[in-house]
């Protein structure tokens, strides 16, 4: 909010606090210090409020005009492209985060090259950034399969850095690396249905391709003959 607009707040509250005591009856301003310091702690409130949101959104990269003039076409209101823009960003760093863990350990490179989770978890990013408005259809992805691995990678590293190793703490390694490996290969998929569409007419263009190739062939022969 602008201080011209927190000027104005601040002058009509205390405007009316002034007004409710001298009407209030006894003609008394003993309780003007209280209920200015009330309207001094709602207005701080508020203000720590408005900078928290102003962060949160600094934090944010610099929108190009470009990119907005996208989101805008895609029919997105201001608070819509925000929350996008912020559930992006912090799906950035997990994806980046989930990397860097990956290559931490052996077990760990060898799951994200059985499944190409972090490349999947790539694509998929640049997919929902070029379709915003299709961002639901992966909410399991955003809010679930990807912050999920992140924390059990994040696990496994903790566990797996122990100096001295016991029986249940091998066991334990086991079991996580088999759960890593089942979510890890549910990302794929995450991104394998979200561009279902698109492999679905990819086949239907090479089919089309094919047919004329084949059309054009049979054309030449007949000429030849």
């Amino acid at each position: 909010m602008k201080k011209s607009k927190w000027g104005l707040w601040i002058a009509t509250i205390l405007g009316v606090i002034f007004l409710l005591n001298v009407f209030s009856g006894n003609g008394s301003l003993d309780s003007f210090p209280l209920l200015f310091f009330i309207a001094g702690g709602f207005l701080l409130y508020y203000g720590l409020k408005g900078n928290s949101q102003k962060n949160d959104e600094s934090d944010l990269p610099t929108l190009s005009k470009k990119r907005e003039k996208s989101y805008i076409d895609a029919g997105m209101s201001d608070s819509e492209i925000t929350m996008f823009r912020q559930t992006m960003n912090q799906t950035k760093k997990q994806i980046e985060h989930l990397q860097a863990t990956m290559n931490k350990s052996g077990k760990l490179r060898a799951v994200d090259l059985r499944h190409d989770t972090t490349k999947a978890a790539k694509a998929l990013f640049k997919e929902i950034v070029h379709s915003p408005k299709r961002m639901p259809e992966a909410n399991h992805f955003l809010y679930t399969h990807l912050p999920n691995l992140v924390d059990l990678t994040d696990k496994f590293i903790e566990i797996n850095e122990h100096e001295i190793k016991n029986r249940d703490t091998y066991d334990k390694i086991e079991e996580s690396i088999q759960i890593i490996d089942q979510m890890a290969a549910l990302i794929t998929t995450d991104y394998q249905k979200f561009v279902a569409d698109d492999l679905d007419d990819l086949d239907v263009e090479m089919s089309i391709a094919k047919q004329s190739l084949k059309q054009n062939r049979n054309y030449k022969e007949h000429e030849a003959r």
